[in-house]
């Protein structure tokens, strides 16, 4: 995407190539000349000039970044501390996070924790109470009832349990088909009331060490979606009471019951996200939808596509309306068809163990390729790839203003921000690069490069340094080192030499601008190749 304008030959025989546009990041070796093989620090802010990234801010420093999340307000973990807007909240374990969120209510996998932002609240979706109790006869809405009644003296159920839960019962030995899972339908006291005859009780009833839980399946992907929570793990899909993060196991065959089903695809689940109001389930050779307002009607749809690579379950995001995230070849663009590709310009390079997040416009991943970490960022405006530096990003999240947790702890905010923290420190002066691909001049000849011209802006201390290197024979040489304060346009004068092929490479300090590119150079004899001569 370069766009030089075609070259213009003079008497003498010298040509002229001028440029313009600059395009993004390609590292193919069919890259054309004026295309970029690769970059430090660049971005498509200030397209189609060339131009490094703005500065990022820090905003805090954790000790063991766990993960970031983002819902009207930011959360992370680090170590074994949930904080909320840098407050500490609860503790969990130490390990990596899966975050989601329900109306009120933060959720944090895999402790099955939860936040409310509301009231402050931190403590676990999963409650259980275990002791001696009495199934027996009752009462329900202010009748008598039979077999409907746990009583527990003391057992301050409305600690544990709340009226529409579903609990699971374990322990009864004098009637084993009381332990099921049932759902509460009154608490009054010590007393737990469910419907009529839920049990078989003995005449005077059954006294049993019990033990009543409120429990929430293991899962390893979370998302919300109509206001639900939507997990899954291995071959089964799960859904949450309709508005209630705390039930996964209420079937009384309402359209607000919770929901469950096996697909029967090989492998297992890799991610899971909401996108065009459904929720969007992916393995590494599947992705799946589910349709449907209420559990009645529930349909999974599967196909056999390019579904989420595992180990880059927080690769999802949605920019430009479009969903982005890295399948087992590539990078994919999914508007809820047939995934396309987008990741040519990364050429024969693999990457895995993605982290994605998205500003609205732009998609950021950071990747792994040899044991190393690049970040990644794609404009949907341009359909173009930068590469900026080598950081390992744990998570992102959008709080009026992109934010990315950083694997050494640095929680950083993008360096286009509509207005950073009074306290967020600036990360300084940033360094940048950009080598362009193999120049040839639409010519297999020999040829000779005599002058560069560069029209360039250079913020107050900034540097540009420009470099050459002929028949990729990995000398680079200095061509000339710019400073300036204002825009203006330079001469740079180059020693003659014939080559096949060159490359030019600039090296950035601080903030600076290409606007254009002038190249001028004369064709030569044909390439030869005799032995011992060429």
């Amino acid at each position: 995407m370069s766009n030089p304008l075609p070259s213009m030959v003079n008497a003498s025989g010298i040509r002229k190539y001028q440029q313009v546009r600059f395009g993004g990041y390609d590292h193919n070796l069919y890259a054309q000349d004026g295309e970029l093989w690769d970059m430090e620090n660049l971005t498509s802010d200030f397209f189609p000039l060339l131009s490094p990234r703005r500065p990022r801010y820090q905003v805090e420093t954790l000790t063991k970044p766990n993960g970031l999340y983002a819902k009207d307000g930011l959360y992370w973990v680090d170590g074994t501390g949930f904080y909320a807007e840098g407050e500490k909240k609860g503790d969990v374990s130490n390990s990596r996070k899966v975050f989601s969120s329900l109306g009120a209510y933060i959720i944090i996998l895999p402790d099955k924790a939860y936040y409310n932002k509301l009231t402050g609240e931190f403590g676990s979706l999963v409650s259980s109470w275990s002791g001696s109790a009495k199934i027996q006869n009752g009462t329900y809405a202010g009748e008598d009832a039979e077999a409907n009644t746990i009583y527990a003296a003391g057992a301050d159920w409305e600690e544990h349990f709340k009226a529409g839960d579903a609990v699971t019962i374990s322990g009864a030995a004098a009637h084993p088909e009381n332990n099921k899972t049932i759902v509460i339908r009154e608490i009054d006291g010590d007393n737990l009331r469910f419907y009529e005859n839920s049990f078989v009780i003995a005449e005077g009833g059954d006294t049993e060490n019990l033990t009543i839980s409120r429990d929430v399946p293991d899962m390893d992907f979370l998302c919300e979606n109509e206001n639900r929570l939507w997990g899954c793990k291995g071959d089964t899909i799960y859904s949450s009471k309709l508005g209630d993060p705390f039930n996964w196991n209420v079937f009384d065959g309402l359209s607000t019951d919770s929901f469950a089903v096996d697909v029967g695809s090989a492998g297992d689940f890799t991610a899971c996200v909401s996108y065009l109001g459904y929720p969007v389930f992916f393995k590494e050779k599947n992705i799946y939808k589910v349709y449907g307002d209420r559990p009645s009607n529930f349909q999974v749809m599967g196909s056999a596509s390019l579904g989420g690579e595992k180990g880059s379950h927080l690769s999802p995001a949605i920019a430009g309306e479009v969903l982005f995230y890295l399948s087992r070849a590539g990078v994919v663009s999914y508007s809820g068809g047939i995934p396309q590709i987008i990741s040519a310009p990364f050429g024969t390079e693999r990457y895995k163990n993605a982290v994605g997040g998205s500003d609205g416009v732009k998609y950021y991943v950071s990747m792994e390729h040899d044991g190393e970490f690049t970040l990644f960022v794609y404009d949907t405006r341009y359909g173009l790839w930068h590469k900026e530096d080598h950081l390992q990003a744990v998570g992102f999240g959008w709080d009026q203003d992109l934010y990315f947790l950083s694997a050494d702890g640095a929680l950083w905010l993008n360096g286009n921000a509509r207005e950073a923290p009074e306290d967020a420190v600036s990360e300084g002066t940033v360094e940048s690069a950009a080598e362009f691909s193999d120049f040839v001049e639409n010519s297999p000849n020999k040829k000779g490069t005599s002058k560069l011209q560069l029209r360039a802006e250079l913020s107050a201390g900034a540097t540009l340094k420009i470099e050459i290197q002929f028949d990729s024979d990995g000398t680079w040489e200095l061509v000339s080192q710019l400073e300036t304060t204002v825009k203006r346009s330079f001469y740079l004068p180059i020693i003659p030499r014939r080559s096949d092929h060159y490359r030019l490479k600039l090296t950035g300090s601080g903030d600076w601008k290409l606007y254009s590119m002038v190249r001028e150079n004369y064709i030569g004899s044909e390439l030869k190749s005799r032995p011992g001569r060429q």
